[in-house]
């Protein structure tokens, strides 16, 4: 069986690139830089689900992501996030964080509000903007595998 991203992820976000383990989307709302990290294993709810090996790669994963979301906008703070709780399917959200955003210093999920979906316009700077991070990191030695 191959890979399925959930509908709820796949309507909420924008594809950027597979890496080794997980497919990496950008969350469509412009309020914080946001990742969500998908292991492309089936039916994996949970980190200690993945084999041992993949857990390691998760790890790099998640933080290559941190790296790309530091270099790029310098946020006070990465958060991550293996939640899960409205969405089963294993994603990690990787987001940054900063002293002037809607919910400092509370979790992001403790302020109602609405979130602000990106143009499309936006979308594709964002977008590209994150690829070409990931090329630099790994052209500069960061790597995934």
């Amino acid at each position: 069986m191959s890979f399925v991203l959930d509908h709820r992820l796949e309507e909420s976000s924008f594809f950027i690139t597979d890496w080794d383990l997980c497919r990496v989307s950008l969350k469509n709302d412009t309020t914080w830089p946001w990742l969500y990290l998908v292991p492309r294993r089936d039916k994996i709810r949970e980190i200690y689900e993945l084999k041992p090996e993949d857990q390691i790669q998760l790890m790099r994963e998640i933080s290559l992501a941190s790296k790309a979301l530091h270099s790029l906008y310098r946020p006070e703070k990465i958060n991550t996030a293996a939640l899960g709780n409205m969405v089963p399917q294993l994603h990690i959200h990787v987001f940054a964080r900063f002293t002037d955003d809607p919910a400092w210093p509370k979790p992001v999920w403790a302020v109602q509000r609405d979130e602000i979906s990106y143009t499309d316009s936006g979308r594709k700077t964002e977008v590209l903007k994150l690829k070409n991070c990931f090329d630099k990191m790994r052209a500069g030695g960061e790597n995934i595998t």
